[in-house]
């Protein structure tokens, strides 16, 4: 977040040093607006309607990666190419949200010097690990396994942040309204589950939730000396570099034939510019356990968004799916109302 005045050298009097080696002249009006931000940033209505959009938005993908797969004539068992199509759309992700950030912030978004080590990491584990370990797993099990085991996540991450990185408390609200989102997601994926399990089917979608915890845990941690956006969108970009060179030397290819094929491309980098972006300034400013505990309603989301686009059936529409809804709801509300009373 931009302060004030940038000075390459000299400590003089009313300036400060930057966590980029530069000195910041000391602006009573950017700190308002600061603190403004984040008072903002931290009222429950832009929370929720955030993090909800953000989910709209990842449930959104689940139908219309299949639509690209489509579109693109990627098959099914063609994991490379699969891995192909994330790169290139991961890439995407990272320009458009650089475009996104630097429009917002009145100025281009670089890298600091000090901020190449925490993309790279990010890069790691959000988008490199969490993607390989995805599609492996994805090959080898249900969509219907994947997505339970993926809304694990938000256990997970508020594991980490609470145990390992004492981030915050773990209260039993926490773990209560986990339980009873969990138990909704569950639910909406009851039709067509099994409890078979294989290492690299649910257990590598497994390592794809603890990837994706660990990230956004880091990501919270390095958003505090450095602008989330600028984090999202330079990992998406060295983390679609990593993802199209590995799909590559795989054997995959990325043929486009059509232009609802580019479109779709298009939009998933959309989707993921945007989500990913919106989260990482969610968790700034928020503990974890508020912000994590909506990523129930993404196979939610999922489930209702492929009933209306994939017709993959009417029961997803059905009561079953207004329980879960529900349940998700509540267990949401649970988390986020102890942490108010907390604060």
């Amino acid at each position: 977040m931009y302060l004030g005045t940038v000075y390459e050298s000299g400590a003089e009097l009313g300036y400060h040093s930057g966590s980029d080696g530069y000195y910041y002249r000391k602006d009573k009006t950017a700190m308002k607006k600061l603190r403004w931000n984040e008072t903002w940033m931290q009222t429950t209505v832009v929370v929720w309607l955030g993090a909800m959009l953000c989910c709209f938005l990842w449930g959104s993908a689940f139908p219309c990666i299949k639509l690209g797969y489509q579109w693109l004539r990627i098959e099914a068992a063609d994991t490379a190419s699969q891995i192909v199509f994330a790169g290139v759309r991961f890439i995407l992700a990272g320009i458009l949200a650089v475009l996104f950030g630097s429009l917002l912030e009145g100025r281009f978004l670089l890298p600091e010097k000090q901020s190449a080590g925490k993309i790279l990491w990010l890069s790691l584990l959000q988008t490199v690990l969490q993607y390989l370990f995805f599609y492996i797993g994805l090959a080898h099990t249900s969509g219907v396994k994947a997505s339970i085991i993926e809304a694990m996540n938000v256990f997970v991450a508020i594991l980490v942040a609470s145990l390992l990185f004492h981030q915050e408390k773990l209260t039993s609200a926490k773990i209560v309204g986990c339980i009873i989102g969990f138990i909704g997601v569950v639910l909406i994926n009851l039709n067509g589950m099994n409890l078979q399990m294989q290492v690299w089917g649910e257990g590598a979608i497994f390592l794809s939730t603890v990837a994706y915890a660990f990230s956004s845990v880091y990501l919270k941690r390095f958003s505090q000396t450095h602008h989330p956006v600028m984090l999202s969108a330079y990992q998406f970009i060295v983390g679609g570099i990593v993802l199209l060179a590995v799909g590559t030397l795989m054997g995959g290819r990325l043929r486009i034939q059509s232009p609802a094929g580019a479109g779709m491309l298009v939009y998933l980098a959309f989707v993921s510019a945007v989500a990913y972006s919106l989260w990482g300034l969610l968790l700034k400013y928020n503990p974890i356990s508020r912000v994590a505990v909506f990523g129930f309603m993404n196979p939610v989301f999922g489930v209702l968004l492929s009933a209306l686009l994939l017709k993959e059936g009417s029961q997803a529409l059905g009561p079953l799916s207004l329980l879960s809804l529900g349940l998700v709801c509540a267990g949401i509300y649970i988390v986020n109302k102890r942490k108010k009373m907390e604060a």
